[in-house]
């Protein structure tokens, strides 16, 4: 490569890390050794379980997908700068995901043989792939992982699907409290007292080689075994049990069952002969476990007042905001929130029974809109609705009474524990949305015949609705007669495909975002009905048309899209994906600023993020456009 190409090279692989961090004669002299490699669109770079190549590669234009193969399924798209394929020469290993263009590409090859001697050279490069690989993300100084804002939690193609939750790494313990061997019992105790701690490293050169705790001052010290004035060699416990640094909850807990102690030393690299960094004890691992799935659903069953339920729902928010920071995959996240959502309602559904009579006849509690499709991470407005039985005649009128009074009780505790009233007062308190089978079933047979624009945005939100509490054969009854009744009035899925194509597009010509013209949100790019709204939107006509039953997340309809209509898999495999993306930067926004994350300043992200959104745009638009030729809709786009 003459000079002039590696020049650029050099410039182009300078603005990223960890090539950011060296030096100009290093940079340059590793850019002499990369090829320049063109890719037409779909052409793959390597296969599941191929051999790794002598190269890693550099996106320099172009995307390329990261899938698993037995699925389908895209874990990552790989955008400008973006490194993928080290891992497996790193770990010496094959490849564990498919790597394809998405569209054409021009890739630079970096040799490893050129790379490696860098690692060892530059501390901040081992840093860089350290980091990377226990993160799993492309880019780990990106601002909180956003070399992954289009993944489904896995930014290498090493990571590993469904991970536990049970096994991400426990917050780094709290400044140690230490002596030295010498230390007279007594000022170990007082040093206690004061620091209110149940431990206390005793260290000899820095290095731990003993530990002192409560129990050990009762057993040795105040049963008379040592005077309170004997150094602290004599009560200590030692040899002291040593763990490394990021130690996983499920590994915590096996270390201390195994040597049957209640406190973990930890070091730099999990050897006594390292400097400690912390002490580990059983309560810090229950308040770790605090925010396990399990315990937060015990604990929603425990509760007996709304304002309980209001606590573990807070909780519930930092479970999610940790599943964000440790890219916990996006379905295992989806599925956990929303069971956890779901156990918070039935519990609010519950007390609100107790200070009632017995229903008078069986009724379902339906959750509708994001929360029916197992897709509301965030605290958003509440949207549900309530179904009951047959009421013979004579007591219709004192039957709704009693619901609505109950679902205005339900309405009001949701409330209190944190989904704010829907503005569009789509909720069971509404005596629109509380009703018997019969006259649900008349209401939908009304959207359907008279397909105005209003009835098709009622059905769009009542056909997610999910069940949630109750006498479950009322919901399934109603979800078969909505199929029935699809399949007899054709021209209403015709209808819904017309209003899924007309949420406002999220880019302009020159694909600059198109943000909003007034209002409170002026100049504020509105994620929900620019990019989300149109997929699930999308997502349920077209589940509706192939009767697939029984599945209301967005991101899993696709999925079965994919397997009901093959020609089209790629398109909705990557719907799916684009799906996951938008949820979960959207989410990550909302935790950011305390909101629903709905409204996003373009101000604030980088450029990366931009990027990254762009390519969810993608897969919108070719959606749209096999909406339209398959609804017969062409004129409309």
């Amino acid at each position: 490569m003459n000079n002039r190409i590696a020049e650029r090279v050099a410039d182009f692989l300078g603005r990223y890390p960890p090539f950011s961090e060296l030096t100009e004669k290093d940079l340059l002299a590793l850019a002499g050794g990369v090829d320049i490699l063109y890719r037409e669109k779909h052409r793959y770079i390597f296969r599941e379980e191929d051999p790794a190549h002598a190269f890693f590669y550099v996106v320099h234009r172009g995307a390329v997908e990261l899938r698993r193969s037995s699925s389908g399924e895209i874990m990552d798209i790989c955008d400008e700068g973006d490194i993928f394929g080290l891992r497996p020469l790193m770990a010496g290993e094959s490849y564990k995901l498919e790597a394809r263009t998405q569209e054409e590409s021009i890739l630079y090859a970096i040799p490893i043989a050129q790379f490696r001697p860098l690692v060892t050279t530059y501390e901040e490069v081992g840093n860089f792939l350290i980091e990377s690989f226990a993160s799993n993300t492309r880019n780990p100084y990106a601002r909180q992982h956003s070399g992954t804002l289009v993944g489904t939690g896995f930014g290498s193609e090493a990571a590993i699907p469904g991970s536990p939750p049970a096994l991400l790494p426990l917050k780094a313990p709290k400044k140690l409290v230490t002596c030295t061997p010498d230390t007279p019992v007594k000022d170990v105790a007082a040093r206690m007292t004061v620091k209110k701690v149940g431990s206390v490293l005793v260290l000899e050169a820095g290095l731990p080689v003993g530990i002192i705790t409560d129990r050990d001052l009762r057993t040795q010290v105040v049963s008379g075994n040592h005077p309170i004035d004997a150094p602290a060699r004599a009560v200590m416990t030692t040899p002291v049990i040593t763990y490394p640094k990021g130690l996983t909850v499920t590994q915590a807990q096996l270390g201390m069952m195994k040597n049957q102690i209640g406190h973990l030393c930890l070091t730099e690299d999990g050897t006594p002969g390292s400097p400690a960094v912390g002490i580990l004890s059983k309560h810090d691992l229950l308040l770790a476990m605090g925010q396990n799935p399990e315990v937060l659903m015990r604990a929603v069953g425990r509760s007996t007042r709304i304002k309980e339920i209001r606590a573990v729902r807070n909780r519930i928010t930092r479970l999610l905001q940790r599943y964000l920071q440790h890219n916990v995959p996006m379905s295992l996240t989806m599925k956990i929130i929303s069971e956890l959502n779901d156990a918070c309602i039935k519990q609010v559904i519950l007390l609100a029974l107790q200070k009632e009579p017995p229903p008078p006849v069986p009724f379902a509690w339906i959750s509708l809109g994001s929360q029916g499709r197992g897709e509301q991470l965030l605290l958003t407005d509440q949207d549900n609705a309530l179904v009951y039985a047959a009421v013979e005649a004579g007591k219709q009128e004192e039957t709704q009474a009693y619901f609505l009074k109950l679902a205005g009780r339900i309405n009001k505790g949701l409330l209190k524990i944190g989904y704010p009233y829907c503005p569009a007062e789509m909720m069971a308190s509404n005596p629109d949305w509380c009703l018997p089978l019969d006259q649900w079933k008349k209401r939908i047979t009304q959207w359907m015949r008279n397909t105005g624009s209003e009835e098709v945005l009622l059905s769009s939100i009542f056909f997610d609705f999910n069940y949630t509490y109750g006498a479950e054969r009322l919901v399934r009854e109603l979800t078969d007669f909505i199929f029935e009744r699809v399949e007899s009035h054709p021209i209403f899925l015709q209808h819904l495909a017309r209003g899924a194509l007309q949420s406002p597009s999220p880019t302009g010509f020159f694909r600059q975002f198109l943000l909003e013209q007034d209002g409170a949100h002026k100049d504020f790019f509105d994620l929900k009905h620019r990019a989300l709204l149109p997929l699930t939107d999308a997502a349920r006509v077209l589940t509706l048309a192939h009767r697939i039953p029984g599945i209301n997340n967005t991101a899993a309809r696709f999925e079965k899209l994919a397997e009901a209509d093959p020609a089209n898999r790629e398109l909705f495999l990557s719907c799916s994906y684009a799906t996951k993306a938008l949820l979960k930067f959207r989410a990550r926004q909302g935790l950011l600023h305390g909101d629903s994350g709905r409204f996003i300043a373009l101000e604030q992200l980088s450029k990366e993020e931009k990027m990254k959104l762009k390519r969810c745009f993608k897969a919108l638009k070719g959606l749209q456009e096999l909406i339209a030729v398959r609804f017969q809709l062409k004129s409309v786009l």
